[in-house]
């Protein structure tokens, strides 16, 4: 009595699909073989598409058949499960031929070892072939059409969820606002690939083992121009239908300091000055350097002339005295609540202004959106007449995909922004009410930060800090100053 090997397969290796689909076959095929009295010599079950040559439990049977000294049967549900590829269904139909397999029985499918039931058994291979090949290429078809609507074809990307209703990405609310906030701490140079995995990990941002995200991972955030509201499949950029995350000076500012940093220079380990690189020696205009200095039963940092440009009779400044003063000047044009409200009611009133104003601006901007989608449309004409190579029909769509969305985002912003003073002035309005807070914080690189936007000419002089304020923040200190009775002190 010929013995039969026994295979059923589900076409996923995820265990939470298709669960029922070997329990299924397993029950039909012992059914059938105590109805067709056939003994099961040993079974083989495996979850893994068969679209492909190389399933591992398929090649061990298929080695024990070869190897059995005596013809084996096999029994499956149907021929789709033991291939859907040429070679898997050649190999079954070369082992009829020498005669390895004895018999083929399916419960949903007839043959015989005949000529008419091997090409029969042919047919059924192709058909299932061409099953697999003509779903591959609908699912192609239906991510480019999704392409093509600005919809993201699978699982949104960090910093966005799916939304089912209008079958596309949408900004995490959360999740975004970290995403932007990295790109704009990187971008000020504030971190290394390193600390800046640190600084997401405070924010909760892990990996799935709980640790800091890696540098590949986050070289791959910093890089994926999904975050300017662009969608890039196969090498083609494709203009996205949600909004973008981060604009576009910041995504490109990244960009640069990634370049920059791809080849660092070998240094020794950095130490912890933070105020370096913000002033200069007010006597000789060299840089002002920082060290560490014993005295007095401690170790303090102070703040020295390089005297790299010549002979300079300035003296060390001791940390603390330095940060004393740069906080005082902080609080000279730091603004109170009452202050903020203020100001910011003024600002929403010159933004309703210039909202009216832009109507003129918004329809040329329009009008540059409409030529570009005209050049695009024709230069898709073009490459499907076969009038230019595919390099350059992607380089030139690329292009114009980027053009088009910059010019949309510039649309949106206007209204928002617009003659590009109105919101960095609210953001100034806002940064310098945190001032007050900032002055007494020991937060030294926001600190710095802070005096950078506010100055120029930042020099150490007698160990005092001068700073040259740029409006508005000199017309807050003089504000201020006229306020109490006393001089402006910039």
């Amino acid at each position: 009595m010929t013995k039969y090997f026994l295979y059923a397969r589900k076409s996923t290796e995820d265990e939470e699909r298709q669960v029922m689909s070997i329990e299924a076959q397993l029950a039909e095929l012992g059914e059938f073989a105590k109805r067709e009295n056939i003994e099961i010599a040993e079974t083989f079950i495996e979850s893994k598409s068969a679209k492909k040559p190389g399933r591992k439990v398929f090649n061990e049977m298929m080695s024990k058949m070869q190897e059995s000294k005596t013809p084996a049967g096999l029994l499956a549900w149907h021929p789709d499960r033991l291939a859907r590829n040429s070679v898997d269904g050649g190999l079954i139909i070369y082992s009829i031929d020498t005669q390895k397999i004895a018999s083929l029985r399916f419960p949903t499918f007839w043959f015989e070892p005949t000529p008419q039931g091997l090409f029969m058994l042919q047919v059924a291979f192709g058909q299932s072939k061409y099953y697999s090949d003509n779903l591959s290429e609908n699912v192609k078809r239906g991510i480019r059409q999704k392409l093509r609507r600005g919809e993201w074809p699978g699982l949104a990307p960090f910093g966005y969820v799916n939304n089912p209703k209008t079958r596309t990405i949408e900004p995490d609310q959360m999740k975004a606002r970290i995403i932007k906030k990295a790109f704009e701490e990187y971008a000020q140079g504030r971190h290394t690939l390193l600390s800046l995995g640190e600084r997401l990990s405070f924010w909760g941002v892990v990996s799935g083992t709980g640790k800091p995200l890696c540098k590949a991972t986050l070289q791959r955030m910093l890089t994926n121009k999904v975050y300017l509201g662009l969608i890039i499949h196969n090498g083609e950029t494709y203009e996205g239908g949600f909004p973008a995350i981060v604009s576009r000076a910041t995504f490109e500012k990244v960009q640069e300091v990634l370049k920059n940093r791809a080849k660092p220079r070998h240094s020794k380990k950095r130490h912890n000055f933070p105020f370096t690189g913000l002033l200069t020696c007010g006597e000789c205009g060299a840089a002002i350097t920082a060290q560490y200095a014993h005295g007095h039963g401690g170790t303090y940092k102070y703040y020295r002339c390089t005297k790299r440009l010549g002979s300079c009779s300035q003296r060390y400044l001791r940390e603390d005295l330095l940060v004393e003063q740069i906080k005082d000047k902080i609080s000279k044009v730091a603004l109170c609540e009452d202050w903020k409200e203020k100001m910011l009611a003024q600002v929403e009133v010159w933004e309703k202004e210039n909202i009216q104003s832009s109507q003129s601006f918004a329809q040329n901007l329009e009008k540059e959106i409409k030529d570009t989608e005209t050049k695009l449309d024709r230069l898709v004409n073009i490459f499907l007449d076969g009038s230019i190579e595919k390099e350059t029909y992607l380089a030139k769509k690329n292009e114009f995909i980027t053009t088009k969305t910059d010019l949309q985002r510039r649309k949106s912003d206007f209204g928002r922004k617009g003659n590009n003073w109105i919101e960095p002035l609210r953001e100034w309005i806002l940064a310098a009410h945190h001032a007050e807070k900032l002055a007494s914080s020991n937060e030294f690189d926001e600190i710095k930060s802070f005096v950078e936007k506010i100055g120029t000419n930042h020099r150490l002089l007698a160990k005092q800090v001068l700073v040259g304020l740029r409006p508005p923040s000199l017309s807050a200190a003089e504000f201020r100053a006229s306020e109490t009775g006393a001089p402006p002190i910039f």
